[in-house]
Parts: C-alpha cells; structure tokens; sequence
C-alpha cells in the first residue's frame, strides 16, 4: 500500500513501504490531497533506530483495520526526524501545546492548511493507563473534525500564532563571569552524588554540558573564571561514572543514547552517532584515553560506512534466534555469531561534521594520526557527495545498490554550522588551509553581513528591529512546505543531545574571527548568543553549546601559532595540547604559514621560523609577542 515509501531515502521510511497505511512522504502533495478530500493530516515522525517507533509500527501502523481508519479519514505523513529535523522541531513545538511527555514516534494531527490541532506521543494498541488507544484518538480527531470544525480550526490558529510568536525572541545580554560561574553551581546542584549525572532517571548523557564543564575547568581561575576546579571535577565525575555504567558498550566501545534508571542500568540500546561523536570530544580533552579509543574504535569500525561517511546510528533491536529483542546483542560478551544490530546507513551532512571534527580533535590531542586521516577522508567523501557546484549542501543521502541517492530535504543550518566547524579543527589538525577555507565559505554563504554589523551600517532606529534577527539564515531558505505554512521556526534555539544549528554556527563564526580578525565573524556569534543568552540562563542543561560559546566570548582572545618543519619538535607538542578557552592553537610548516596568510587568514601574516628552528607566536587580540624558539620561554596562561 505505501508504494511511496519504497524508494525513500530514509531507512526509516522504507522500513515502513510494506505498511497496510497509505503513507505520503512529507512535501506539499499530501497536504493539497487532504484539502481535496476536507480531511485532517496525520504527521508521524520517528527514526530508525527508536525502539518506541518500532512498536508502534508492529502494533498499529501493520493493522490493516486499523490502516483502514487511517486511510479513510486522515491522509498520513511519515518523516523522518533526522532526514527534516526542521520539521521535526516545528511539530514537535507545537506539540507542547498539548503534552509535556514529549519524545518519539511524534503523532501530531493538522489541518490541510499544516496547522496542527491536536498531538501527543506513542498511542498503544488498546486504551493503558490512562492513555487512549490509538483507535480511539483517531476515531475522536476525527469527529471533532467533521462536527466540531469551528473548535479545532480555533485551536490551530492560536497554535500557529504561539509558533510564530515563539520566534520572536528577546535578545539579552551574554552572562558574566559571575553568572557563569552560578550556572555551574547550578549544575553542581543537580548532580546525583551517588550514581553520576544530573537528576534521577532516565539519564541522558548531555554530551553538550559536559564540553561546557570543560570549557569552564579549562578556562582556570587566573582567567576569572572562579568555577573551574568545580566544573571540571563535576565534568570528570560523571564521564568516570558513564564509563564504568552500563551505558557504555565495553566490546565495542559506544555508548547507549541513554539509561531508564538512576545507576544507568536497563539502556535504551540504539547507539547515535551523535552522542558518540560529542563523548569523544570529551574523553579526549578529560584524558581518558582507554574511552575515547573505544569510542574512536566503534566509530570507525561499526558506524563508518564503505564510502568512508558515517551512519545516523545503530538500532536497539537486532535478530536473535528468529526474533527480533531489544538489547539482547548487547548481553553476549561473544557475537562473532550473531547478526548485529542494523544501521541506519543515512548520512546526515551535520551529524558527520560532529564525527569529523571528534576524530579530528582527539586525534591531535592522543597522538593518533590514523583518526585524523579517517577524518579527512570522511570530510572528503562529505565535500564531494553533499556540496553541489554552487557551494549549497545536501542534508541527507543514502546508498542503493543502483547508487547514492540524495535527499529532497532542505539543509539546515546545524549541517552548515557543524560542517564548518569540523573542517576547521581538522585545519588546525592537519594544518591544511584547504579545509578552513571551505568552511569560511559555509559560513558566509549564512551571514547576511549587513545585519551582522547593523550597529555600524544602519541608523539606530533599526536597531531594535536587527537584534530580534538571527544573524545566521540558512541558505535557500527553511523547509519550502513549513514556509508556505507560517510555522517555520527562524530562530530555533533547540539542543537536546546535540548543539542547535544558530551555536553550531556561532561557534564556526568565532573560530574563524580568531584566524582571520575579521570582526564580521565575532559580531554574527555575539549576536547569536545574545539572542538565546536569556534561555540558557533559565535552562542550563538544555543549553550546553551555547554556553560555551558564551565562555569562548567572554574569555581572552588568545592565540598561539607555532611554526616547525620538524612534526615532532617540543614545541609543536606543546601546542598541539593546549586548548585554550576562547582562543586558538595551531601548528603548521613554513609552507602552510604562508598558504594560511595568502588565503586571508590574518593571524599566520608573517609568521616564520627562526633561523631555521621551530618557532612559536603567542598573541592576544592579534597583537603577538617575540617568537621564541624554546618551549621553556613559552609562557601559556
């Protein structure tokens, strides 16, 4: 019946074209079918790898009774949420107007116009503890709909109307050191001292607050920052806490997206590539180096694809003995003979520049090139599949046996963003200018410049009006459908597991500020940060990447360049280990000094080696010190 989901993109999508249901994939079509028939739109998003999207699959989606209610009276949208996670996050903001279990599969009713009206979660087969079947809610949506029109297209329009509101945000100012250093007593505060982590269950890694934590115990109390031994015990606690857990995969080193109880135990099995990707970051800059090798190792050896990409993730349930369980794989410590869980062999363009730029980080930091070369080759397989000839990405693509296939669905801006970002650590890495100058490019095809130096170019009677404007749009525009609908989200700030794409881009931006002292860069990110400060101060845990971008701007632009034709010189080991908050460290050959400073990457202008030696340039705000040709004369704050 779901003939069009044969041939999607999506994994997930395909997993559901054997359906009794007579599933639309998301575009205008389906949308101008319902107004045809006067008939409601069900919209259900879910992704490979959700167990609770399998059950309901199992449960009513293969019902074909109850897929003839479904097709009677509703005309029914499968999405996948990772392939239009900007659908996903306007569905899912609208779905808070009705339910505060928020999660996935997402089932969310709407009028042909798009608006929804009505929402929740998984809906069981037959009515359970207080919640309704799923028969029942279709049979309700759809009286209201044919008797009590007036009611729910009322509700749609103020649901709109809150979407649309919800975009225009306040602006603030970026917190203090001092807020800061409440945030992570904040933070401390929530911290379950018995068991690690934050709260009770279920337990989520908050890969994002940890990079915060970091941030701030890197950031050291000369520099102001009178929380860092605080933060970086709490970031330390609890990584040592998840590594000894049951959320960690000791075989094949990756971690489970989360825990259902307090002392991690009894995971939710599916293995994301994102919170991976953001764990590594973090293991290798905590020096735990026996965890980040086997996150590394899952990585490359589990979620790595022939072409050299990434999948999306792994599933929780996996085929043992004729039947399909959740987690079971996971209790064998022997599986050579068992059939491994299934990828979703999507690759997301944003998700692989997490991978990228965690392979490329922890690589420089533990000494392990291999990581950076699979880094670079994965960037380069990304560049030449998800990049067309006018510099524009692909969001998601996939590989048929007939060839790769891309995606209808429109980039976003956490692709742009996290893309930049991972191809400028990996400039940093390898000190290729290549990969930096692909990623000003991304970003700049983002910025719209004269808002982001409105207070110079534009009177101050508009000033007001330019601070509720995100300084960051992604290319093409949003989602066309969400568009033509009203309920886009322009300024989506949202995190959750992974960083939104306005501070994925704000981070990009500031980092390229510091190579290149364009302050077009600096200006784009203060203003992004600004927009969202008053959030992050409200919810911290939900704001991680944001907040360390906060900590970037709020710290001292320091910048350390060293020069050395000799990869193993003292100094360059020197650099390659030092993080500093808010600044740079980079170590490239004479040749590549000059590649970077030809390119317009300010910061390597006449940077040389010394009389033939290795020689480091510390600066700050672009203004820099002697070279020095002894590691022992170089003062790091």
């Amino acid at each position: 019946m779901a003939e069009r989901l044969r041939d999607a993109v999506s994994p997930y999508l395909r997993s559901h074209a054997d359906n009794p249901v007579d599933w639309w994939q998301w575009g205008p079509e389906p949308f101008a079918e319902a107004a045809r028939r006067d008939i409601p739109v069900l919209v259900s998003i879910g992704y490979s790898t959700c167990h609770w999207c399998h059950v309901m699959a199992r449960e009513s989606f293969s019902d074909s009774a109850l897929a003839g209610v479904l097709n009677e009276k509703f005309v029914a949208i499968k999405v996948d949420r990772e392939e239009h996670p900007d659908v996903d996050s306007s569905f899912m903001a609208a779905a808070s107007a009705f339910t505060q279990q928020l999660g996935w599969p997402l089932t969310v009713f709407a009028t042909p116009e798009g608006h929804p009206f009505y929402a929740g979660t998984y809906f069981p087969p037959v009515p359970m503890q207080g919640r309704p079947s799923f028969r029942e809610v279709l049979n309700a949506v759809s009286e209201a709909w044919s008797e009590r029109r007036s009611d729910v297209e009322a509700t749609s329009d103020a649901v709109a109307q809150a979407i649309a509101a919800s975009a225009q945000a306040t602006p603030g100012v970026l917190p203090t050191l001092e807020q800061l250093a409440d945030i992570t007593a904040e933070l401390a505060a929530h911290e379950d001292r018995e068991y690690g982590g934050f709260g009770r269950a279920p337990k989520f890694p908050v890969a994002t607050v940890l990079l915060y934590l970091l941030d701030r115990g890197a950031a050291g109390a000369d520099s102001g920052a009178s929380d860092s031994t605080i933060a970086q015990a709490l970031a330390e606690r609890m990584l040592d806490a998840m590594a000894a857990s049951p959320l960690r995969d000791r075989e094949e080193g990756g971690f489970f997206r989360y825990a259902t109880e307090r002392d991690w135990s009894d995971p939710h099995y599916e293995r994301m590539l994102y919170d991976n990707a953001l764990l590594l970051s973090a293991y290798a800059r905590a020096g735990r180096t026996e965890v980040a090798e086997g996150i590394a190792d899952f990585l490359l050896s589990v979620l790595r694809l022939p072409s050299g990409g990434f999948a999306s993730g792994q599933d929780s349930e996996s085929l043992i003995d004729g039947r399909k369980v959740e987690g079971e794989y996971y209790r064998y410590t022997d599986r050579s003979g068992l059939q491994p869980p299934a990828l979703d062999d999507k690759v997301l363009t944003g998700w692989n520049g997490l991978a990228i730029e965690a392979l490329a980080l922890a690589g420089a930091l533990l000494q392990r090139p291999d990581w950076v070369d699979a880094a670079a080759s994965a960037a380069d397989q990304l560049l030449a599949t998800h990049r067309r000839a006018d510099g524009t990405l692909v969001r998601a693509s996939t590989r048929f046996s007939t060839g790769e296939r891309m995606s209808d669905a429109s980039a976003t801006l956490e692709d742009y963003g996290m893309l930049a970002s991972a191809l400028l650590q990996l400039a940093l890495a390898t000190g290729e200018v290549r990969w930096a100058v692909t990623a000003r490019e991304l970003i700049d095809a983002c910025i719209d410049r004269p808002q982001a130096l409105g207070a110079e170019l534009r009177g101050s009677e508009v000033l007001g009006a330019l601070a509720a404007q995100p300084p960051f749009a992604v290319p093409g525009g949003p989602d066309p459908v969400l568009a033509a609908h009203g309920t886009a989200l322009a300024n989506d700030p949202s995190e959750g597991a992974y960083p939104s794409g306005i501070s994925a881009a704000a981070s990009a931006a500031h980092r390229l500020f510091l190579l290149t002292g364009d302050l077009t860069y600096r200006d784009a990110s203060r203003r992004a940060m600004e927009l969202f400060a008053p959030l992050a101060l409200q919810q911290p845990i939900s704001f991680g990447a944001s907040l360390s971008v906060m900590t970037a701007l709020a710290a001292d632009v320091t910048q350390l360049v060293v020069v050395s034709d000799d990869p193993g010189s003292e100094l360059a080991s020197v650099a390659r280990r030092w993080l500093p908050v808010g600044g740079v460290s980079s170590v490239v050959t004479a040749a590549q000094a000059a590649a970077f400073a030809a390119a317009g990457f300010e910061l390597y202008e006449g940077r040389t080696l010394q009389g033939g030696a290795a020689a480091a340039y510390l600066c700050r705000d672009f203004v820099c010190n002697l070279p020095v040709t002894d590691a022992a004369e170089l003062r790091l704050p």
